[in-house]
């Protein structure tokens, strides 16, 4: 009975040990996960080939303004350069650029922020509301956790994030960060009047979260971005055609499968290396089906979006998106990392498509980020001698787009773009 635990034991620890592997290969790039493969292959002599129904030949012929795989090489990417990359992705007004661009120079290795918000507006020579927008948008950016100020801050928008923040959260990090250390199930479940099983999640949470997420970023070669699938329509319907770089066709040397002869030494090598390849194969699979599943999620929610574009983004949160696939938040983070999907409006990052939304008066809820891209739009074409005040904007949003909500609303979010008020945004006179 003894001996039948222990074996149950040992089982279970290597489960746990292949998820956690599986979980760490999710979070690769296309690019990545192709070094990955090819690092395996070449440490593996029992592999013969690795084959692609599609060639990353083809598709550099198909995309020929992108950078070739085997030339990356050329220049490598740092912290800085990685975080300015992603820029383009958000809907940042042009003026707040410079500034940004000063706060992603600022931050140290571990990616937080090296000077106070005061030296950062003298040295941009900009005003402190200008600066903690700034900081907004570098904290938006990946990995969560980018930006902060603190530890505490860090772990806080890492828990938010994924939707694990918990309002006694604050106070455990700034006063009992030691119970989470001990794990001291029972001082925080009294403390803050929790049941045992909620303060383990509370810890597990915490614990999860990266203490220094520029570390994430380190210095690399440039990547050829390489999607998962192409988003097409065809016979009147969205369609997905996954890439199948992401789960090659494995071809092994079986000729030394059945040896037996060869020696203990010899033999627990050959075991070794055949073992290698079903473990890999077992995470290419996991990882292939957690991404398809999370991409057929994204464009049945955003359908609005690929018929018609970016003014019918739909809120979706990945709380939402998890929730509706039964895994856990952190799994959806993991899986939208650094992956990016082919359309007709170009090759976009996942994180895209998982968008906040808001309230509307009517009950519906809408993207923030289509709000923020119409009153870009209005602005950008309005009569700079009479420019729309925040109430016509409020109107013309409700008249032309069926969007209803407050004029504040319309005032949060233009503050957000760094767009002025409308007295002073007028050309020409008073």
């Amino acid at each position: 009975m003894k001996q039948k635990i222990v074996h149950e034991q040992l089982l279970q620890q290597k489960m746990n040990k292949s998820l956690i592997q599986a979980i760490n290969v999710l979070q690769f790039s296309s690019t990545e996960l192709l070094e990955y493969i090819q690092q395996v292959t070449k440490d593996n002599p029992l592999i013969e080939e690795v084959s692609y129904d599609y060639e990353l030949a083809e598709y550099r012929s198909n995309n020929s303004a992108s950078t070739p795989f085997e030339d990356l090489n050329e220049r490598t990417l740092s912290m800085s350069d990685q975080l300015k990359e992603q820029l383009y992705t958000i809907n940042i007004n042009p003026e707040y650029k410079p500034i940004v661009n000063f706060g992603i120079d600022s931050l140290d290795d571990s990616g937080y922020l090296d000077i106070t918000l005061d030296e950062w507006a003298t040295q941009c020579e900009t005003s402190l509301d200008k600066v903690e927008q700034a900081l907004t948008y570098i904290q938006s950016l990946d990995p969560t956790g980018i930006g902060a100020r603190s530890l505490r801050e860090c772990i806080i928008l890492q828990l938010k994030q994924m939707n694990l923040f918990q309002f006694y959260m604050e106070d455990l990090l700034d006063n009992k960060l030691a119970w989470v250390a001990e794990e001291n199930l029972d001082a925080i479940a009294n403390e803050y009047q929790i049941t045992r099983a909620d303060a383990r999640k509370a810890i597990q949470a915490i614990q999860g979260c990266h203490p220094k997420p520029g570390t994430l970023l380190v210095e690399k070669k440039s990547e050829f971005i390489i999607p998962e699938a192409v988003v097409r329509k065809e016979a009147g319907e969205w369609r997905i055609s996954f890439y199948s770089w992401s789960n090659p066709t494995i071809t092994m040397d079986e000729t030394y499968k059945d040896v037996h002869d060869v020696g203990q030494e010899a033999e627990s090598y050959l075991k070794e290396k055949y073992n290698q390849v079903d473990w890999l194969q077992y995470v290419l699979t996991y990882r292939k089906n957690t991404l398809e599943r999370v991409i057929y999620k994204i464009v049945e929610k955003q359908a609005s979006f690929f018929e018609h574009g970016y003014f019918m983004l739909q809120p979706f949160t990945l709380q939402k998106i998890a929730d509706e696939l039964g895994v856990h938040v952190s799994t959806v983070s993991r899986a939208i990392r650094g992956k990016y999907v082919q359309t007709n409006y170009g090759v976009l990052p996942l994180k895209f498509f998982l968008q906040p939304g808001i309230k509307q008066r009517d009950g519906k809820f809408v993207a923030a980020f289509t709000i923020k891209k119409v009153i870009t739009e209005l602005v950008e074409f309005e009569d700079k001698h009479n420019p729309l005040s925040d109430e016509v904007i409020r109107m013309k949003i409700d008249n032309e787009f069926g969007i209803k909500i407050a004029r504040r609303t319309v005032m949060k979010y233009r503050e957000q773009l760094g767009i002025p008020s409308s007295m002073k945004r007028k050309v020409g006179g008073n």
